[in-house]
């Protein structure tokens, strides 16, 4: 017996029937012989078989807890007291051979690698020539004697561009300043003993002079001679100005020698000088005060009572000095003049001629020696601003005293290269340092 279709409309006139219509009303087609819907497509595995449906699973046999009691506590049943089962209810299989779960945990450290060997074509280009530094920045340039980097012109931080140094009661410091591309100052301090077994303080200051070719050089050549000249002079029992005046003179020499050194002929230009400096030196004893100087470096006395007047103990070789000196100008003329810092007086091959100025003075009371270049002085040039720059205890920390002073010149604008020392006075024992 045909079976009623569940069709709403005609398949072949779309007129709407109902689920118990044989024929449609419309066109007479005979509903009853529309075809069945298929059947649900086989399942068909990867390789393309038709796979059997799966079989029942078998229901796992799941524990049954024990009856509660208060005497015995039921038993925890754990993930693993449980056989594993596939989704068709099978045994999982167990692990197969060489699979392992016991092995070793990871090292909390690998070991690196061997470093590849260099190559033969670049390992010379690596390897500077002998007295060469690489340069800070990029690891592969050297760097040329002017400080900067051949490969990439990064200029190399100098070592004098910020020197402080403090031996026993005497220091010293040297900066370059704000403006100049290098520091041309240069310093020495050192202490010594009398004959007598006195102690003597030495503090040489000089300033290389920027027009001349190498003035960073001479400073250097100048001062370290002059100290160790003082230091051979004093101990024979050579009087402490006539030790600053042979100083002065084998500074001069050392200077004079560096115009004849090949490296000065590859520098010098026909506009420049020979290698040049100024000089300015403090010798202080238990009872006795010595400078000596040449060119306008300078020298102030400061006393530790601030109610009794400071003082320069030097005279500078300079333009403005023989105008007031020879009573053509007042100082506040001479010093406001563009030719007052042109220097009268130097060290160098080409200096007119040699003249070392000294002076011994004998205090009567404690206070401290400044000895300075023109870096410092042109922010406090007379002797009453000194006076009120230098800290009431720079006798007891005179490294710390001379940092203010260099501060202040910086702090003043820093147009030049600013070097100061302090010695005390009288000289400490020896062995005697700062607080």
């Amino acid at each position: 017996m045909p079976q009623p279709t569940a069709l709403t409309k005609c398949p072949i006139c779309d007129w709407p029937v109902a689920s118990d219509d044989r024929f449609c009303g419309a066109c007479g087609h005979d509903l009853s012989a529309v075809a069945a819907p298929p059947a649900d497509q086989p399942t068909v595995t990867l390789n393309g078989v038709t796979g059997d449906a799966p079989e029942e699973a078998t229901p796992l046999d799941w524990p049954l807890a024990s009856p509660p009691s208060s005497d015995t506590p039921p038993p925890v049943v754990r993930p693993t007291d449980i056989a594993g089962t596939d989704s068709g209810g099978g045994e999982l299989p167990g692990p197969g051979r060489g699979v392992r779960f016991d092995r070793p945990r990871e090292p909390d450290e690998y070991p690196l690698a061997a470093p590849q060997p260099p190559d033969p074509r670049t390992a010379d280009l690596a390897t500077p020539p002998a007295g060469t530094k690489l340069c800070v920045a990029c690891r592969a340039g050297h760097v040329d004697r002017d400080g900067y980097c051949e490969n990439c012109g990064h200029a190399q931080p100098r070592e004098r561009d910020h020197m402080e140094l403090q031996l026993g009661a005497v220091a010293a410091v040297s900066d370059r300043g704000l403006r100049h591309h290098r520091n041309e100052d240069s310093f020495a301090i050192s202490s010594t003993a009398l004959p007598d077994g006195s102690p003597a303080v030495v503090a040489i200051v000089c300033d290389g002079v920027s027009s001349a070719t190498r003035p960073d050089d001479a400073s250097l050549a100048a001062a370290r001679t002059a100290n160790e000249t003082v230091l051979e002079s004093l101990p024979r029992g050579t009087h402490p100005q006539q030790a600053m005046h042979e100083a002065i003179v084998a500074a001069a020499r050392a200077v004079n020698a560096l115009a004849e050194e090949p490296e000065t002929a590859q520098e010098h230009a026909p506009h420049q000088n020979a290698p040049a400096c100024t000089i300015v030196g403090s010798v202080v004893t238990p009872n006795l005060l010595v400078v000596g100087w040449v060119g306008d470096s300078r020298a102030y006395w400061v006393p530790v009572d601030r109610s009794a007047p400071p003082a320069r103990l030097t005279e500078d070789d300079s333009w403005a000095a023989q105008m007031v000196s020879a009573g053509l100008m007042n100082e506040a003329e001479a010093y406001a003049d563009e030719r007052a810092h042109a220097i009268t007086g130097w060290l160098g091959a080409d200096a007119y001629e040699l003249e070392p100025h000294t002076a011994s003075f004998k205090p009567d009371r404690p206070g401290v020696v400044v000895v300075c270049t023109d870096g410092l002085w042109n922010y406090a040039e007379a002797a009453e601003e000194m006076a009120e720059a230098v800290p009431a205890d720079a006798a007891e920390r005179p490294l710390h005293c001379a940092q203010v002073l260099v501060g202040r010149a910086l702090d003043g604008g820093g147009h030049d290269n600013v070097t100061v020392a302090v010695l005390p006075f009288p000289a400490p024992p020896q062995g005697a340092g700062s607080a």
